[in-house]
């Protein structure tokens, strides 16, 4: 047991200062940028593209503020305008694809998965949803009411309250990820040793199986379904390690995982805003299950089109 706690911890330190690394200094750099004039020009530019989407110019500040930082970013935005229910639902929909996007899609680069390829994946995905929930759904015309959700508090005045409000946001977010992530490996060192990984591993190879990977990825699945990208990313990084998972099937898991992740805590937050979640749920794993089954595919058939033409060209 004392061998187990020992691995663990170190896996855990190890994977928390890995992540920490990224995850400071960015956010430490948009928390500064919200202060300056950087950012009500960002905006400004992304109204007009709004109506694309069916939003009013408004919705680019939940969506700026949710991609640079993070879902609850996102969340206290909304709450700060009046939208209808669709225009939420549509909100909720980019977010639950694309928030957090530089962190979460920089922390998962970790694993070696080219980072543009994440955020084209994810804000794809989030671009075309919103387009499709427009176009055909004709509802959710009423105002939508936010219950108990509330955005309160007051804001750093003068560059130095800025700086250490930045600092200390950072801080907090690299404890919270130790928090989480240190007792996470301790607890996945425990399953490894005692094996628990390989029947989870066999329960879960059918889903392995429909996105195209082998079941050596099944707890990156799990994990990222869970706790989501930047959490998972510490097992994500351990599997390529220790389980062997392939560059393939690594770069598949994250497809999948980019589309729908933290589904749990990701879908439940947007309860208080009077949408329908479940819709929200189903899309992302439908999404994930549909892209990275096609992605899956269209790899294997190159392969053997590839595999086909060495053997041509050796017979020559």
């Amino acid at each position: 047991m004392n061998e187990t706690l020992k691995k663990g911890l170190q896996s855990g330190f190890s994977v928390t200062w890995a992540l920490g690394k990224i995850i400071f200094p960015i956010t430490v750099i948009v928390m500064m940028l919200r202060y300056t004039p950087v950012f009500p020009m960002l905006i400004s530019w992304l109204e007009p593209i709004m109506r694309f989407f069916g939003l009013p110019g408004e919705a680019a500040v939940p969506l700026v503020l949710g991609n640079l930082l993070n879902l609850y970013a996102g969340i206290g935005a909304i709450v700060s305008f009046d939208f209808t229910v669709k225009e939420v639902f549509i909100l909720a929909i980019m977010l639950s694809f694309s928030h957090n996007l530089i962190i979460e899609s920089a922390v998962a680069s970790k694993v070696g998965v080219n980072f543009w390829l994440i955020m084209s994946v994810r804000v794809g995905l989030a671009m075309f949803a919103a387009v499709m929930i427009n176009l055909f759904w004709q509802g959710g015309g009423e105002l939508a009411q936010y219950g108990l959700i509330s955005n309160e508090g007051s804001s750093p005045e003068g560059w130095a309250e800025i700086v250490f409000t930045a600092i200390q946001t950072a801080f907090i977010s690299i404890l919270q990820l130790a928090a989480i992530v240190i007792p996470l490996m301790v607890a996945i060192q425990w399953m490894r040793d005692q094996k628990w990984l390989d029947w989870m591993s066999n329960k879960l190879a059918p889903m392995t199986k429909v996105i195209g990977v082998q079941k050596n990825a099944s707890m990156t699945l799990v994990a990222g379904l869970t706790i989501g990208l930047a959490y998972g990313a510490g097992l994500m990084i351990q599997a390529v390690k220790e389980d062997n998972v392939s560059k393939k099937d690594m770069t598949l898991v994250l497809i999948f995982l980019v589309t729908c992740h933290a589904v749990v805590e990701d879908t439940l937050v947007f309860v208080p805003l009077g949408i329908p979640v479940w819709p929200l749920l189903l899309i992302r794993l439908v999404a994930a299950i549909l892209l990275t089954a096609l992605i899956a595919y269209i790899w294997k058939r190159m392969e053997k089109n590839k595999e086909h033409e060495t053997r041509e060209d050796a017979v020559v």
